[in-house]
């Protein structure tokens, strides 16, 4: 932990050595939710750029792998549940460590509400029970419902959590692997749909489309990879945690790489490229539909795909906003109630249940405005990411930059690659910013005081930080006193144990 942290521990800390490098690496995928997130990009990606968006997914891989590398770096000498906040704070200050914290706690708050929403909705179509997705009452109960059971498990214990996100996660892959399979065998029986297409190498390069829409396919790209460093939010839990929960992390960005690509090659081609575009504004039931038409009586288990990618997100969500909470609070940089650890289980479950309940409220609020604003609010979600990922690569240059020129291993993955997926994101977000501005490029297509609701949701986010972050700065000064530090010798060259 960091110099002067110790002390603001609770006596009964999270549990160590809960959860082993592969039930780590299970929630870090699950995290990302792979069907629920191929499910709402795959009609707008394709809908942008065309045959491309396997491209794109191919490219939006390379920030992603880049910022888990400084994940990992960082990781190996501050094994802190708290990640972005604690490290940032360590290279560059309370100020901006509390900003990375704030935006990956709001990145819960914002997309809790949806996952379940879809996950409680996909299980419905599965179960034949149409009629009732239309019901506003039915699903809107449905989704705090799951919000509520997902919750306690958290708060029942990471063993638990571990295992029920195994389980999910073998469903979700096997459904679609089998989707994927049954999409391919169709369009080269010459069964598939009268716009399949057979794939080509050429859907590989990103820049075919190239323009705006590149810039904007690749921001989606960005948030379907996004979600996977729940693993090392579990550092404090997980068995070596110096290294595992790190390798989980840039190992989980590979395993979606290969099935995004893979996925999004069998459904563009199944489905043909006009289907996709035509259908772009239905976003996760472009899934549904192309369900029906490849599975036929078999289309539940797309449908169960779905349902269980976001049922599993909804609980992996919750870990990084609740792990981060927890270690602003014990930093004194949130109420200490925020610090409060579970007896028996454990974990962090006041500032969990929080968590909960403010995603509860913002979903109910937002929903009530209208479908299109909640799609919005996502839309605003991109910015968090972009913002605190990028904060994390600068976070680790900045850190490690007394050991950069002791070996080009040491320049290459503590600073050139963390500073060039960071780099990456700045250029994606100041491009985000510009499109979002325009309110005809919103969900909701309506202009609020003149700006895209996306733009005023993340500008909202952000004020509402600063201003929280100054007020309490005045009610309990001592965070604000630590100084920026630079890696210790011996925690970088495996001298000594970080403590």
């Amino acid at each position: 932990m960091a110099e002067g942290a110790a002390d603001s521990h609770p006596p009964e800390g999270l549990k160590a050595d809960a959860i082993g490098f592969l039930d780590a690496l299970v929630i870090g995928l699950n995290s990302t939710s792979p069907a629920y997130s191929l499910a709402a990009v795959i009609g707008p990606v394709v809908a942008l750029v065309g045959v491309h968006a396997p491209g794109v997914m191919l490219a939006s891989f390379a920030p992603m792998l880049l910022i888990a590398s400084a994940f990992s770096s960082l990781n190996r000498v501050d094994q802190d549940c708290g990640t972005t906040f604690s490290w940032v704070t360590r290279a560059m200050g309370p100020w901006a460590g509390w900003l990375g914290g704030w935006a990956i706690t709001m990145t819960g708050v914002l997309v809790v509400g949806s996952l379940a929403d879809v996950a409680g909705t996909f299980a419905l179509l599965a179960l034949g029970l149409d009629h009732w997705v239309g019901n506003e009452f039915v699903r809107q109960l449905l989704t705090v419902l799951v919000i509520v059971v997902m919750t306690a498990v958290c708060v029942i214990g990471t063993e638990v959590s571990a295992k029920v996100q195994n389980a999910l996660i073998l469903a979700q892959v096997a459904c679609l692997l089998a989707f994927a399979v049954v999409a391919i065998h169709r369009v080269y029986a010459g069964t598939g749909t009268p716009d399949s297409v057979r794939p080509s190498i050429s859907w590989l390069d990103p820049f075919g489309a190239g323009g705006a829409e590149l810039t904007a396919g690749l921001l989606l790209g960005v948030f379907m990879y996004w979600g996977w460093e729940s693993a090392v939010n579990l550092t404090e839990e997980v068995e070596n945690s110096a290294t595992a929960p790190g390798r989980a992390a840039v190992w989980s960005t590979v395993i979606l790489l290969v099935t995004y690509v893979a996925v999004a090659l069998a459904v563009v081609a199944y489905a043909g490229p006009a289907f996709l575009a035509g259908n772009a504004e239905e976003e996760e039931f472009v899934f549904a539909l192309l369900a029906g038409e490849a599975m036929g009586a078999w289309d539940w288990v797309v449908l169960l795909a779905v349902s269980t990618s976001a049922l599993a997100s909804t609980q992996t969500t919750i870990i990084p906003a609740s792990r981060t909470a927890l270690s602003m609070a014990r930093r004194h940089a949130l109420p200490t109630h925020f610090a409060h650890i579970h007896a028996r289980f454990r974990t962090p479950d006041v500032s969990t249940w929080w968590v909960a309940g403010i995603a509860i409220a913002w979903y109910l609020a937002v929903r009530r405005i209208s479908e299109n604003a909640l799609f919005d609010s996502l839309t605003a979600l991109s910015l968090l990411i972009a913002f605190y990922y990028a904060l994390t690569g600068l976070a680790c240059a900045v850190y490690y930059r007394r050991h950069l020129t002791e070996s080009l291993c040491h320049f290459v993955f503590f600073g050139l690659g963390p500073l060039v997926g960071a780099g990456l994101l700045v250029w994606l977000l100041v491009e985000s910013v510009g499109d979002m501005s325009d309110p005809e490029n919103s969900y909701s297509g309506v202009s609020w005081f003149g700006l895209g609701p996306p733009l005023l949701i993340g500008i909202g986010i952000a004020l509402t930080g600063v201003v929280l972050m100054g007020v309490w700065h005045l009610r309990a000064p001592a965070f604000w006193s630590e100084r920026p530090q630079v890696a210790d010798p011996g925690l970088v060259h495996g001298d000594k144990k970080e403590g």
